[in-house]
């Protein structure tokens, strides 16, 4: 089943790259694998995948300990601050970093523990009240901000669009995504750039490629539908 979902995502993307006249090297997939077990990610695995995606701290590590050491790590939920600490050596990419508090924390365990932190400012987009991010009017001011703490290198913007039935519905928000990378890299911030733009999930990724994400995250479309453990 991976095998056939990950043939028929990585056709689409290639697919949605040519539409959009792009290279297909400039567009990573990341496998969700929140709530999945170890051995589905190892068929992933098998089939190229080296980079995973997790929600929350306590599996991303897990996971770290207990899969190859050649994957990327992708910690694209909801970061609290008390958390930090155990994955600042371990996520080679944090999507969520929404406050300078956040920010502040990852600084300071990344000076701890001598490591450099890649790490993308996530934009409340859509100004939706159930998500979390900056909005996108505080969005430089946030960058600039993170900009000077040390241990930390702002590589780009992250966003969850609306959950919509029609994945067009999503494409000005991507865009306007992309419009606020472009407009914050001119402004030449030292220690920022914006080459990454993680945005896009299982159901609108095509989109969101069209409009310019270089990382996509994408769990059902490769996993199937999300398990929870039953409480």
């Amino acid at each position: 089943m991976i095998e056939d979902n990950l043939k028929e995502v990585n056709e689409k993307i290639e697919g949605a790259c040519q539409r959009s006249q792009r290279n297909r090297e400039s567009v990573t997939l990341i496998a969700v694998s929140k709530t999945k077990p170890v051995p589905l990610l190892m068929e992933a695995y098998e089939e190229g995948c080296r980079e995973f995606g997790e929600n929350k701290v306590q599996e991303l590590v897990e996971k770290y300990e207990a899969m190859p050491k050649d994957i990327k790590w992708h910690m694209i939920g909801h970061l609290q601050r008390n958390k930090v600490k155990y994955i600042v050596d371990k996520a080679a990419l944090i999507h969520s970093v929404d406050s300078l508090k956040l920010a502040e924390e990852i600084s300071k365990e990344a000076v701890k523990k001598q490591v450099e932190v890649s790490i993308l400012i996530e934009v409340n987009i859509a100004g939706e009240d159930t998500k979390f991010g900056v909005s996108p009017r505080e969005t430089e001011g946030l960058v600039r901000a993170v900009s000077t703490l040390p241990g930390i290198r702002v590589k780009g913007l992250m966003a969850i669009a609306p959950y919509v039935e029609n994945p067009e519905d999503n494409r000005k928000y991507f865009a306007s995504l992309k419009q606020l990378s472009v407009d914050i890299n001119c402004k030449n911030i030292d220690n920022v750039n914006m080459n990454v733009l993680s945005m896009g999930m299982t159901g609108d990724y095509l989109v969101a490629i069209e409009e310019g994400a270089t990382y996509v995250r994408v769990g059902t479309g490769i996993f199937g539908e999300r398990q929870y453990p039953v409480k």
